[in-house]
């Protein structure tokens, strides 16, 4: 899990420090954001005290409401040591009680010109996809056609070479070599490349070769869901394959079932072009066609009836 601190959201936000310089470096555990309202009345029995605390229009208002007291007591509370930072949203107006305690317990105070809900999504989102599960696999990542496709297979078996005709032919690398994903949602798989080996290729006795050099900067992508693996492995004679597209295979990577094809090598076959063709196909998958269940669903029609579907000489028309 990456490590955030409260200093990344001054610097990826337009954020304002007001005060509590000393606690910009603690660190933030959880994408959870809270909004402490229940807190505002007193009750802190349950202040989840560990998370970013926003404070919108209500909190302010409510606060507003309260004698000095209460709002020194309660403000106190309300900054712990252990609380990575509170943000006052809509460019409000924040009580002096607020900052003193904030500068007393140094915790960092940040203000923000933005509408609550939005600033509440983006720092959701931000910290999520810092915090999602990450692991890496050896292979190749390529954007076919808006398809997020990982070629994967044996170390020589041609990925590389695979990704290198594809982006020729006007496909996107994303990563060669290694793929870093992350778990963005309980369905979403999001690769990218490692930055030390970001945008180059590997090609056996050619050697290292940079893609965006070559290419263009049309040719590479930084990031992109993965939504089909395709599995090359040498042709094994006796090995029966796939021939009709009926079976349906996944590959589990993390907690997703991501849906996967096995290629068979050998010399003669155009990789890329099955590939870029089985990234057609699950195009049109999605879209509701299936050539395969309708060339069953048609075989199973001729063997219920018995019909011929064969067109006679005399039924056929000249163009």
């Amino acid at each position: 899990m990456a490590k955030v601190i409260t200093q990344d959201l001054l610097n990826q936000y337009d954020l304002e420090l007001l005060t509590g310089e000393a606690g910009v470096h603690r660190e933030i555990h959880t994408s959870d954001i809270s909004r402490p309202g229940v807190e505002m009345t007193g009750y802190f029995k349950y202040y989840p005290k560990e998370r970013l605390q926003v404070l919108g229009k209500t909190e302010v208002s409510y606060l507003n409401e309260l004698t000095n007291e209460q709002l020194k007591e309660r403000m106190a509370k309300l900054c712990t040591d252990v609380t990575p930072g509170i943000l006052v949203t809509r460019g409000l107006e924040i009580p002096q009680e607020l900052v003193d305690a904030a500068e007393a317990g140094g915790v960092p105070l940040m203000k923000s010109p933005h509408k609550t809900t939005r600033v509440i999504s983006r720092l959701t989102n931000f910290l999520e996809t810092k915090f999602a599960p990450f692991t890496a696999i050896h292979g190749v990542l390529v954007d076919i056609y808006g398809i997020g496709v990982l070629i994967t297979g044996n170390s020589g078996v041609g990925k590389s070479e695979t990704a290198l005709e594809l982006v020729k032919r006007g496909h996107r690398l994303v990563a060669d070599d290694s793929v870093e994903i992350r778990q963005e949602d309980y369905d979403t798989l999001i690769g990218n490349s490692p930055p030390l080996i970001e945008h180059l290729l590997e090609i056996r006795g050619l050697g290292i070769i940079n893609v965006m050099t070559l290419f263009g900067a049309g040719s590479v992508r930084s990031h992109k869901r993965i939504t089909l693996v395709i599995n090359l492995e040498l042709w094994e004679k006796d090995k029966q394959y796939d021939r009709v597209g009926l079976e349906e295979e996944t590959m589990s990577i993390m907690d997703v079932d991501v849906p996967k094809a096995t290629i068979p090598v050998r010399p003669g076959r155009n990789l890329a072009v099955i590939i870029e063709v089985a990234a057609m196909n699950f195009r049109l998958k999605r879209m509701g066609i299936n050539a395969a269940e309708e060339f069953s669903e048609r075989l199973t029609k001729v063997i219920e009836t018995g019909e011929d579907t064969q067109i006679s000489p005399e039924d056929r028309t000249e163009d």
